[in-house]
């Protein structure tokens, strides 16, 4: 009897995710849900944009700088196996 039940429900479900239908509206349709869309985005103040932009190029800075000691530091260690190996 539960099995029958689950089975059922597995059914109704498969019915629910049948592929959508490809509305016909073109593009002018596209270009009033586009307008719609941006009209409810909220935009950073200049103010907020210019401080995660700093916040960003210092965290670039910081690990472009990490990553250069990193490699020099790998390569002299490189060179130094090699020294001894030869």
């Amino acid at each position: 009897m539960a099995k029958e039940n689950a089975n059922a429900k597995g059914k109704e479900k498969g019915k629910e995710k049948e592929p959508a239908r490809k509305k016909k509206g073109g593009a002018a349709k596209y270009f009033r849900d586009l307008k719609s869309e941006l009209k409810k985005v909220v935009w950073p103040s200049r103010k907020q944009v210019v401080n995660n932009t700093g916040v960003v190029l210092v965290t670039m800075t910081a690990l472009g700088l990490f990553l250069a000691g990193i490699d020099t530091g790998l390569g002299q260690l490189l060179d130094l196996i090699l020294k001894i190996g030869s």
